[in-house]
């Protein structure tokens, strides 16, 4: 689909309106499922922002599927996009970060013809330090004819008719795509409305960032950490050495590196050698979205919107940024490429 372009400052509404009228068969479903999202992500906004008071900071005394304690916030926004999306008859079904199975809509409400994906707070535990988190969510058409199973949950990115995130920092902010384009929207407190701020987002084809936790260098494959000195190398005419910049939350470092250019690594290493990050709830979501936005996501070997999800809770490693970054990390991951190293002698793998 062609790119188009709407008023800087154009409300959300108005916008998804817009794009709908560019579908004849639109239904009016869809929009407003984004609708149902984007308010569920006001309220968090909320009681982010003021958080202390509203007693959203702390662990609930439990643990999710992977293990890791749940916070009270994730529990509160992970039981709030439920509610506020499993009614409305939109959707026949939800899978989240937060649970452990699928959760198909039951038999009181009408059933529609979208699953919802999602991570309620991306980054949460950062939440008592005031660092940026977020909601990641996507959304697919459901295949099954009659209700909802599990493999109307587990395909390939490519599948996807929606991914977005909200990130909520000095300001919220909207990112989403329905692959014509991906287009930011900053909430405006005093109308509570998101409004058009950043429309046909465009990643430089070259970064001047990486983020990766290097504190888990050692771990890491030789090929790897040899990229990740080939990026500290001196050498102007490439744009290096690259300035590390890692904050700790996916949606924080991917939101900076979407807009001023980077890459985001968290490879595979020997204490998760399938990686950590989630497929369907992380990866796959911010995978739309930078390749709409001209970028790509690899796990090493291949685009991560090629991958087959075999598992709700399935990890994979992550590589996800500017174009020409991820092609030459996947070169240094498939061996056709080695680093001269820190002190300027080459090394191979």
């Amino acid at each position: 689909m062609g790119i188009w372009t709407m008023q800087i400052g154009t409300t959300l509404t108005r916008f998804i309106i817009e794009e709908e009228r560019r579908h004849p068969k639109a239904t009016g479903e869809f929009t407003g499922l984004l609708t149902d999202l984007t308010s569920a992500a006001k309220i968090i906004s909320r009681d982010i922002n003021k958080a202390g008071l509203a007693e959203v900071i702390d662990i609930t005394g439990r643990t999710n599927v992977h293990g890791e304690e749940v916070q009270k916030l994730d529990e509160f926004a992970n039981t709030l996009i439920i509610r506020t999306t499993d009614h409305t008859g939109r959707l026949s079904g939800l899978a989240s970060e937060e649970m452990d199975d699928i959760y198909p809509i039951p038999d009181k409400h009408p059933c529609g013809n979208y699953i919802l994906v999602f991570d309620p707070v991306d980054g949460s535990s950062n939440i008592d330090v005031n660092v940026s988190i977020g909601t990641i969510f996507s959304i697919y058409r459901k295949k099954s004819a009659a209700g909802v199973n599990l493999n109307d949950f587990l395909r390939p990115g490519r599948e996807q008719v929606c991914a977005g995130y909200i990130i909520y920092g000095s300001s919220t902010m909207l990112v989403y795509t329905t692959g014509s384009g991906a287009h930011g929207f900053t909430l405006d407190p005093t109308l509570g409305e998101f409004l058009l701020s950043h429309e046909n987002i465009k990643t430089p084809k070259h970064g001047k960032y990486y983020s990766a936790n290097e504190g888990n260098y050692p771990k890491w494959d030789q090929a790897i950490r040899h990229y990740v000195d080939y990026l500290k190398e001196d050498d102007q005419p490439t744009g290096r050495p690259y300035s590390a910049r890692y904050i700790g939350s996916l949606v924080a470092d991917f939101h900076r590196n979407l807009l001023k250019g980077g890459i985001f690594l968290y490879p595979a290493d020997a204490q998760s050698p399938r990686g950590k990050l989630r497929l369907l709830y992380e990866a796959a979501p911010l995978a739309f979205i930078v390749e709409q936005a001209g970028g790509a996501a690899s796990d090493g070997s291949q685009p991560i919107m090629d991958l087959q999800a075999t598992g709700l809770h399935q990890r994979t490693p992550l590589f996800i940024g500017c174009s020409e970054d991820i092609a030459i990390l996947e070169e240094f991951a498939q061996g056709q490429r080695a680093s001269k190293g820190v002190s300027g002698i080459r090394t191979s793998r």
